[in-house]
């Protein structure tokens, strides 16, 4: 085809050029305009959903303050979607990798980190949504509460550590790493819900968003491989897969 829809076709080829990037764009961009559009509308209209979350996080909390020993795991939990943590794990690994020769890998952590928390910052001061108001909270939280920072940054910290740091994992482990993962970032999410901090909508918009910027920066990580002679990147394979030798 050469009209238009055999261009549009070709652009979002991952086959192509810059094929990838283009495909990874579009997935960010319906990621954030579908399914975070939706949720912000509820958000914003008060829609059923909204009543939905106010309900739901009301007998959840009901539930859990029943237990001190289940506050006190879920606090555990939550600190590890914290920023704190994500200091104390991601200098470290960007040192490491800068370290062993592989700056892009450095640079790529950074922004990703520094940039999606940027963007958190500035959805949550636009939406402008309080958090949940309970009657005595086993904790509470500053800040706005759409999206919840928990739940996107440990969706994007964690992808993008997993992605800088798959090539040194066995393949036969790679999907339970994964899957590890997945269900950290899950188990977060809700640790923010059942402490009372936090609505449903907050959760899934923010690991939606998060989503959403990991596979941006993925997208521009592939691009700089591209326009460098290298091979645009296979998230299957990782970020580097040429730098599992010097990961180790």
């Amino acid at each position: 085809m050469n009209g238009p829809p055999g261009r549009v076709a070709r652009r979002l080829d991952p086959d192509e050029r810059y094929g990838l990037r283009v495909t990874l764009f579009a997935v960010a961009f319906l990621l954030t305009a579908i399914p975070f559009g939706l949720l912000l509308d509820q958000v914003n209209r008060n829609g059923t959903l909204v009543r939905i979350d106010t309900s739901a996080a009301r007998h959840l909390h009901d539930w859990v303050r029943q237990s001190d020993e289940l506050v006190r795991g879920l606090k555990i939990l939550t600190f590890f979607g914290s920023p704190v943590w994500f200091y104390v794990i991601m200098i470290p690994a960007t040192v490491w990798v800068w370290r062993r020769g592989h700056l892009r890998l450095a640079v790529f952590l950074v922004v990703t980190a520094l940039g999606g928390g940027l963007l958190d910052t500035i959805v949550k001061e636009v939406v402008d949504r309080p958090r949940p108001s309970l009657i005595d909270p086993v904790a509470t939280a500053y800040g706005k509460s759409f999206p919840s920072g928990h739940a996107m940054s440990s969706t994007f910290v964690y992808g993008a550590l997993l992605l800088v740091f798959l090539p040194v994992i066995a393949r036969r482990h790679r999907p339970l790493v994964a899957g590890g993962a997945v269900i950290l970032v899950l188990a977060i999410g809700f640790s923010r819900l059942a402490l009372g901090v936090h609505y449903i909508s907050d959760v899934v918009g923010g690991c939606v968003l998060g989503l959403a910027w990991l596979a941006a920066s993925i997208a521009a990580f592939s691009t700089w491989r591209v326009e460098r002679g290298e091979p645009p990147v296979d998230v299957g394979e990782g970020l580097e897969p040429e730098a599992a030798e010097d990961l180790v």
